[in-house]
């Protein structure tokens, strides 16, 4: 069995989709039996980068391709059927939503089958959650992008038991064809070596993108709210890229009078990212729907206690070990970060809860049961959904 993964989905600034896509490439490099791997690149910077992060150049059954097109052009619609036919290959998986919809016939099983990732449906279920994305602007292309990758799949894969029920139900999938896949979490996650240094402030930590989904600027209200309410200085850290389509939450915390107790981060490379979790006393994850959530799996692998909404797939990742809120009830979220600062028993009980639900999800399991997915889709037989 040849695979094809698409690997375009690395960008420079690593996302979660990025990540995933990186992490499964070092497992497939190193899993025995494995597969023949094609990996396609259109950037050869990432490409060497994605190399020497993975060693998948290393492996001898992965071979590395670049394109000359990108994942939205036209070209790629047109070319890349050819180009995985010439390249042999059996089962294309694309680790997002985007695939080259004339490969994969529609109603029928093409020569190759595919398989992709839809991480999430936010877009789809709550169209106001990020009103100056594209996906917005472009609703209808979007909607219907999705109902035909969906139609022309074999497998989609999920990374949680929610989202693939809202791919069910939102896609019209039948449930044999949608395959939950928890992500995982990298070995460089952990606590830190010795005690953590004393600090004259409390630290409060949140990790995401500016989409109004992710609720940043109601943790900008809820960190407002445990100020008053809490007897010790804290500090809100805020690693977030820099996206000017959604500037309200840096204008609120100005209008709070927030000022140096919110400190604006960017974009964080891992080795950065690994130290902001040490160094925070809680996490707060306060999103209105995630399709995982890994961010909360990271920080409770570096022994940081979480508080995180109730909403989507968090509870499903978190589980017994974080303290939970709804999104839209600052004094709710600012209730259980001041019961975890200044109670240090609870503290340490989520601490410890934490570590050992994080063990649970390891990216050697994902990538595993992700090449039990390529089998699965290359034995299929019969029509896709209409």
């Amino acid at each position: 069995m040849k695979i094809g993964l698409d690997a375009r989905w690395i960008f420079r600034e690593l996302s979660g989709i990025g990540s995933y896509t990186r992490e499964l490439i070092r497992q497939l490099a190193r899993l025995a039996p494995a597969p023949d791997l094609v990996l396609y690149f259109q950037d050869p910077a990432l490409r060497d980068r994605t190399a020497a992060e993975t060693g998948f150049n290393q492996a001898p059954h992965i071979a590395a391709r670049l394109l000359p097109y990108g994942l939205f052009s036209v070209r790629n619609q047109w070319l890349l059927p050819r180009r995985l036919a010439e390249d042999g290959v059996e089962v294309f998986h694309s680790p997002n939503y985007m695939i080259p919809l004339r490969a994969f016939p529609r109603r029928r099983p093409g020569r190759i089958r595919c398989v992709v990732t839809i991480h999430d449906l936010i877009p789809l279920m709550h169209p106001d959650a990020a009103p100056r994305a594209r996906k917005r602007r472009f609703f209808a292309v979007y909607r219907r992008l999705m109902l035909e990758v969906a139609a022309r799949a074999d497998l989609v894969l999920t990374d949680s038991r929610s989202g693939r029920q809202d791919a069910i139900r939102c896609l019209g999938l039948a449930p044999e064809r949608v395959l939950a896949i928890p992500l995982g979490v990298r070995p460089a996650f952990q606590p830190a070596a010795g005690p953590r240094p004393a600090r004259s402030r409390k630290t409060l930590l949140w990790v995401g993108r500016a989409d109004p989904y992710k609720n940043l600027a109601g943790m900008i209200e809820a960190f407002a709210r445990l100020r008053r309410k809490s007897d010790q200085p804290v500090e809100l850290r805020v690693v977030c890229p820099a996206d000017a389509r959604y500037p309200e939450a840096a204008r609120r915390a100005a209008e709070l009078g927030l000022g140096p107790s919110v400190v604006w981060l960017g974009y964080v490379p891992d080795n950065r990212l690994l130290e902001e979790y040490r160094g925070a006393d809680v996490f707060i994850q306060t999103s209105r729907h995630e399709g995982f959530g890994l961010p909360v799996l990271e920080a409770m692998a570096c022994g940081t206690p979480v508080v995180c909404s109730d909403r989507g797939s968090l509870p499903e990742v978190a589980g017994p070990a974080a303290l939970f809120a709804s999104p839209d009830d600052p004094d709710a979220v600012a209730e259980a970060v001041r019961r975890v600062l200044d109670d240090p028993r609870l503290a340490g009980d989520l601490r410890a809860r934490g570590l050992r639900q994080a063990q649970a999800f390891t990216w050697e399991a994902c990538a595993r049961r992700t090449l039990a997915a390529y089998a699965q889709a290359a034995a299929l037989e019969g029509l896709r959904d209409a």
